[in-house]
């Protein structure tokens, strides 16, 4: 089995970096932050000083980390993964961030002798836990071939969407979807609390209809109960709606309900609420009707 360097062990990348120690593989990360989970050392978690020692010490290098510039950082900064990579290794960054820029990060690693896989994930922390990611995927078909049993270790659902960039793009639409269902759920259980139903009654409904989603089962249920610790940022749904509305100006694309769920988060963080699960736009939702769902 071949060595897995994994960068970036939050919320996401803990679990899927355990379920790789489960299966066998040796994984290596950096200390160069903070001491890695207790959990995964247990399990048998090697760790280097510095990314370049990571890329050094493993035959695919996995990057799981926030933003772009993260991103950015992490691959091609001072003592970064490019400068510990040798002909022949595997860069797979799991994040999700600007498929403009990945594209530029696919080329400076190919010109490296070494390939490069796009492959955002779905499903949130749950999924994580639970390996049951769905997981979009840009690049080669030898260099996704090669990934395979590495990604049926962390999802179910494993799509080669097309060349570098492409995974991105997938993620980007995956995740305006998941908003504008947000949104739709939350304005459904807010109308009808409000008209005086009770709506952990309704959802139960609901779910045995047209409208029955994971959205409203598993977000619907947060609502309901006020559990907004995040499985996913609200901070974070941020950023990708900004990335779907930044490539939306340049293609001259109009997506004018990603722009109101878009302020709706907007809303929430500026109430001090940017670090809770994205389904606590409902909160948002919840300040214009004067009433909580619950």
């Amino acid at each position: 089995m071949e060595n897995i360097g994994f960068i970036g062990l939050g919320i996401m990348g803990s679990p899927m970096a355990g379920h790789l120690l489960d299966a066998g593989y040796s994984v290596i990360t950096t200390d160069h932050r903070s001491p890695p989970p207790a959990d995964l050392v247990d399990k048998g978690l090697k760790t280097v000083t510095g990314n370049a020692a990571v890329a050094q010490a493993a035959d695919i290098i996995i990057t799981m980390v926030p933003d772009t510039p993260q991103v950015d950082e992490v691959l091609f900064g001072e003592d970064g993964v490019a400068s510990g990579l040798s002909k022949g290794k595997l860069v797979i960054d799991m994040s999700s961030i600007s498929p403009i820029a990945t594209k530029t990060f696919a080329q400076k690693i190919n010109a490296l002798g070494c390939d490069y896989l796009d492959a955002p994930v779905s499903g949130g922390e749950v999924g994580a836990k639970a390996a049951s990611l769905t997981i979009m995927v840009g690049g080669e078909e030898n260099a996704f071939e090669r990934a395979r049993p590495v990604f049926e270790k962390m999802g179910k659902n494993i799509t080669l969407v097309g060349p570098n960039s492409v995974g991105q793009t997938t993620k980007v639409a995956n995740q305006i979807v998941v908003a504008l269902t947000i949104e739709a759920v939350a304005e459904a259980l807010v109308f009808a609390s409000k008209a005086g139903a009770d709506p952990a009654r309704v959802r139960q409904a609901l779910m045995g209809g047209l409208a029955a989603s994971r959205i409203l089962e598993v977000h619907g249920e947060r609502m309901i109960r006020r559990t907004f610790d995040p499985g996913f940022r609200i901070e974070l749904h941020q950023k990708d709606l900004n990335l779907a509305l930044e490539g939306a100006r340049s293609l001259g694309v109009s997506l004018p309900n990603t722009s109101t769920a878009q302020q709706l988060f907007n809303s929430c963080a500026a109430n001090g609420g940017a670090k809770e699960d994205h389904s606590a736009l409902v909160r948002a939702l919840e300040r214009m009707a004067g009433h909580d769902v619950a």
